[in-house]
């Protein structure tokens, strides 16, 4: 197979241009990549189509890294599949009262980051049954605090 520039061009536009119809913000790299080999074809056009490829992979899968790792932090997800940013307000109940700097444990309804049944830490005194958000997340802890609007 022997792709010329301007075939790896009409891809790439046509990736880039995709991304307006499926917006996960993903198909934007793999048409940046695509590009990629389009101006490495430009400057050589003898390129093996084998070179081609693997060109447009490691293009692609090194633009997707540093889209979520350096521009995106915030969307980085645990094992369970939800971000640790999106556990931020999320409310439970305290199963035993909490002072500052003691660990209690805090339960939800549903799992939270992959769990129910979470230790937690607060800046206040709060008593046992009482319902506490989550203010932020430190490794396999949670921090919280009592809920605004019970």
């Amino acid at each position: 197979m022997n792709l010329q520039w301007h075939h790896w061009a009409i891809l790439g536009i046509a990736l880039v241009v995709s991304e307006l119809a499926v917006p996960a913000f993903v198909l934007v790299w793999f048409g940046l990549g695509a590009l990629a080999v389009a101006a490495l074809l430009a400057i050589a056009p003898a390129t093996d189509f084998n070179i081609q490829l693997l060109v447009w992979t490691v293009c692609s899968v090194a633009l997707v890294i540093v889209w979520f790792k350096i521009f995106k932090p915030g969307l980085t997800r645990t094992l369970s599949g939800r971000s640790q940013a999106g556990a931020i307000g999320e409310v439970g109940i305290l199963t035993g009262a909490i002072t500052p700097f003691a660990k209690a444990q805090v339960r939800f309804q549903q799992p939270v980051i992959g769990s129910d049944v979470w230790d937690c830490v607060a800046d206040e005194n709060i008593d046992a049954g009482t319902r506490v958000e989550i203010v932020s997340v430190d490794g396999s802890i949670l921090k919280v605090k009592k809920e605004k609007n019970p």
